[in-house]
């Protein structure tokens, strides 16, 4: 799904104006753009609040900004009403029904005559009840008793079944008033709609692939976040705060890229609609908490000790593994959605696999100490033991039964012979001895017994783990919260690629270089874009980062040279090393921190960027994310090149395997020689030592795969 640049959440109301001060039960709305929270709105009537959105809408397609407006109200009946209704199983027909039908103003409209009016479609006294005012409307009862024995059910949208202390949609008026809310709402929304024809669309009747998209919420499903809120201070409206945190929340799980799944939650009769959020709850609540963490490095855990300068690489990967710590959340999500997450804790198994002893093979089944060398015969006792079936019986010493591959050893059996190997007739069952005891069988618990652990907490989860985890009766897993990694370039001397051709600039290539390891690292990746050189954007691009991201990586400016901001910026305002590492390519590695949030600053030569991204980078991010330090394989293949090595620094040269599977190197060793990244399919890597490589000597080879590099 294409991302969302902005979240609108709208509290409806379908009472009266409630006047200028601000007050509970009227319309609010509150806006995120980006990881920036607005403070929420009050709009004292609903005239007032759909001009305020019409002009916001506009606004946002205006900046290029793809929107999502969430609205509190109903945007459909239970399924069959809207076609009994206007004759079209349509539902988005009935929103055009009721901005034709309803008359609505600040101070009254007529949507109790208007439930009358519905109410005579249907036999009997009809479904909406409720009426606030002295007038009597004949055929909408004042109570929910008074109606038609039919329909004094509480009849609910499958959606509204599923999310708890939602009301009906008959109420006219009084606490819980959603069909009043759903009359006025669905009214005014007919009316935006048909203002940005073409760029809107309304889930789950549409598509949301649209500039912007429409949706119905229920902020009460964030009911225990908003409690807590409000406990903090006496002077907040409940109405403001749930749209803050429902915006938050909704903007986060889209910042993270898991938004898709509460629009594929939908289920359900499709003239029904759908409430955002119903199916995905509890991401929804861990996705609303305020992002207040206390820091998890130390502010000089980057130092190196005093007089050292030059680090060996060995030296730089110790020290930075023992510097730091996860810095991410935990949260317990199903299985079925762990793939790629890291385990927080060790995961147990509640059973044993196999949990019975069982056959491995379609055969026959018998008592090991009944048979002996030679022809054997067996009768065959009634039934069969087939997976799933479990044989109810005991199997007599002598007798043999048939049995299917993965049923359960039936009481009397530890032993079977393969269906192949044997002759039938006349209810016996005769093949040669001896046979091995326990022969195509599995003991129970023979992969892994109950209580084992399962999986460590810092595994990275796999397909196949998702099959160990389920077969081992664990339906949840608690997981660490998705890393989030921003990437930010710096310089004006680069260029979007894409843009017109300027050869005074170069076009960014380790940006997206960037994002796409981290992307491929499984960690959610942040696009920063690219921060001028001047401190105030630096600083700006910085803090941004920091509020949305639990990581930061930097390319350029990373030295000490006059246009060099990310290290003088963090040299003066925040927590900055810089370490001189014996590394070729890739010297200088820039360690600090930002607002409490790692920043790792890498060299701006993208050759350079890649090997320190693969080298230090990467082992660090998975510390950071809750997994273990990523160590990559090698493999000792031929060399198929010669060079000459002085000491002094490890190097790390661009190679690749030939037929013969030696590894040959790129043609120049020149940094600025991007095409070799492509050309190659892994590096090699040589001690700090002197050296001197003929074809055919031993050399290390690091794939491309063992980094993580996909």
């Amino acid at each position: 799904m294409t991302p969302f640049d902005t979240v609108l959440v709208v509290d409806w109301s379908g009472g009266n104006d409630t006047g200028p001060r601000e007050t509970s039960d009227a319309i609010w709305t509150a806006v995120v753009r980006g990881a920036e929270e607005e403070a929420p709105l009050y709009h004292q009537n609903r005239l007032k609040a759909e001009s305020w959105i019409a002009e916001f809408l506009a606004s946002e397609m205006a900046e290029g900004h793809r929107l999502l407006a969430g609205f509190d109200f109903a945007f459909g009946f239970p399924t069959g009403i809207a076609k009994k209704i206007t004759g079209s199983d349509d539902p988005l027909t009935l929103w055009d029904w009721f901005a034709r039908e309803l008359d609505d103003g600040p101070k009254g409209n007529n949507r109790f005559e208007l439930a009358a009016r519905i109410n005579g479609l249907f036999p009997g006294t009809g479904p909406f009840w409720f009426n606030g005012t002295k007038t009597e409307f004949p055929g909408l009862p004042r109570r929910r008793a008074d109606r038609s024995a039919e329909y004094d059910t509480d009849l609910r949208r499958e959606t509204e079944a599923r999310a708890s202390g939602t009301f009906t949609c008959w109420q006219m008026g009084g606490a819980g008033a959603v069909g009043g809310q759903a009359f006025t709402g669905m009214a005014t929304l007919a009316r935006l709609r048909a203002a940005f024809a073409g760029r809107l669309s309304v889930w789950p009747f549409e598509a949301p692939d649209t500039e912007i998209v429409f949706a119905e919420v229920y902020p009460s499903l964030l009911r225990d976040q908003v409690r807590a809120t409000l406990a903090t201070g006496p002077d907040q409206i409940k109405d403001a705060v749930q749209v803050r945190l429902l915006a938050r929340a909704l903007a986060r799980l889209g910042a993270e890229g898991r938004l898709g799944a509460a629009f594929s939650a939908a289920q359900g009769p499709s003239d029904e609609g759908w409430i955002l959020g119903v199916g995905v709850e509890e991401r929804l609540q861990v996705a609303a908490r305020p992002d207040i963490r206390p820091p998890r490095l130390k502010d000089d855990c980057f130092a190196l000790p005093p007089g050292v300068d030059w680090v060996p690489v060995d030296d730089a990967l110790e020290r930075l593994r023992g510097a730091l710590s996860p810095v991410v959340d935990q949260e317990t999500i199903p299985v079925a959605e762990a793939s790629g997450r890291i385990l927080a804790k060790d995961h147990i198994a509640q059973r044993s696999n196999p949990p019975l002893p069982n056959s491995a093979v379609d055969g026959y089944g018998f008592a090991h100490s009944a048979t002996g060398a030679g022809p054997q015969l067996l009768p065959l006792v009634p039934g069969r033991a087939a997976a799933g079936a479990v044989f109810q019986g005991t199997v007599p010493e002598g007798r043999a039964i048939r049995i299917l591959t993965g049923a359960s050893l039936p009481d009397g059996v530890d032993t079977v012979v393969l269906e192949e190997d044997v002759t039938l007739s006349d209810g016996h069952v005769a093949f040669d001895g001896p046979v091995k005891p326990g022969a195509n069988t599995r003991r129970a618990g023979e992969d892994v017994t109950k209580g084992d652990v399962a999986l460590a907490s810092g595994h990275a989860i796999r397909p196949p783990d998702m099959a160990l985890l389920s077969a081992l009766g664990l339906g949840q897993a608690t997981v660490f919260g998705r890393l989030r990694v921003g990437v930010l370039s710096t310089g004006d001397e680069l260029a979007e690629p894409g843009t017109p051709d300027d050869p005074s600039r170069v076009y960014d290539a380790n940006r997206p270089m960037l994002l796409s390891l981290v992307r491929g690292w499984g960690y959610a990746e942040t696009d920063l874009g690219i921060a001028r050189d001047t401190r105030d954007t630096v600083r700006k691009a910085l803090d941004d980062a920091a509020s949305r991201c639990d990581a930061i990586l930097t390319s350029g400016g990373a030295s000490a040279g006059d246009e060099d901001h990310i290290s003088a910026i963090l040299r003066d305002e925040g927590k900055v090393q810089t370490w001189r590492i014996a590394l070729k390519p890739g010297r200088p590695l820039m360690l600090g921190q930002w607002n409490g949030v790692p920043v790792f600053g890498m060299p701006g030569n993208p050759v350079a960027a890649l090997v320190c991204a693969l080298i230090f980078a990467r082992p660090a991010l998975s510390v950071l994310a809750g997994g273990r330090w990523e160590q990559p394989d090698l493999i000792t293949v031929p060399a198929a090149f010669t060079k000459r090595k002085k000491a002094g620094r490890r190097e790390y040269l661009r190679a690749r395997l030939d037929t013969n599977g030696h590894a040959e190197v790129f043609a120049s060793e020149g940094s600025g020689r991007i095409s070799g990244l492509s050309w190659a399919t892994g590096l090699v890597e040589l001690d700090d030592g002197a050296r001197d490589i003929e074809p055919g000597d031993p050399v290390r080879f690091i794939p491309y795969a063992a980094l993580g590099l996909v």
